[in-house]
Formats: structure tokens, C-alpha cells, sequence
């Protein structure tokens, strides 16, 4: 009952693994940093998401990072960025 409490008052998942994207694309306020890290201490699922977020971070910066995918510049990152930006509205 704290918990469902807890998650309604403060954050709700879709907003916190929203809050996840965001952090990894840009910086987010002290704010969302905080509320976010309330939510993830409380929220068995959301935990289970910023790991599995964390993985594939890793798994696309190594997979960029190899000189075999050459073919990949800087602007087609750039853009790629700027398209999951747009999405996300920031």
C-alpha cells in the first residue's frame, strides 16, 4: 500500500523510465535526478529496466566504437541523437 502510495505521489513508472531516456540523451534537473533515484529504490521493475537500459548503452557504444563499423560517421550519430530527441520532445 506505501509503495502504490508512493509511486502515485511521486513518480509514476512511465514518467521515471521516461526520466531514464532522457538521462541517458541529455542532463536532467537535480529535481528529476532525485525523484528518479526515490523511484528506482522502490520500484523492483524499474530497476530490472535501468539495468537492462545500462546494458544496451554498453553494447551500442562498444558495437560504435569499433573501427570495423567505419561506415557509421559522426553526423549519422549526430542525427540519430537528434531523431530520438525530437521524440522524446526535449
Amino acid at each position: 500500500m506505501l509503495r502504490k502510495f508512493i509511486h502515485i505521489l511521486f513518480l509514476p513508472c512511465s514518467k521515471a523510465t521516461m526520466l531514464m531516456e532522457k538521462r541517458n540523451a541529455k542532463a536532467i534537473s537535480r529535481k528529476e535526478d532525485w525523484q528518479l533515484s526515490l523511484h528506482i529504490k522502490i520500484c523492483k521493475w524499474c530497476r530490472v529496466y535501468e539495468q537492462k537500459l545500462k546494458i544496451l548503452d554498453d553494447i551500442l557504444k562498444r558495437k560504435l566504437s569499433q573501427k570495423e563499423n567505419d561506415e557509421i560517421n559522426n553526423s549519422d550519430i549526430q542525427d540519430f541523437k537528434d531523431k530520438v530527441l525530437k521524440k522524446l520532445d526535449l
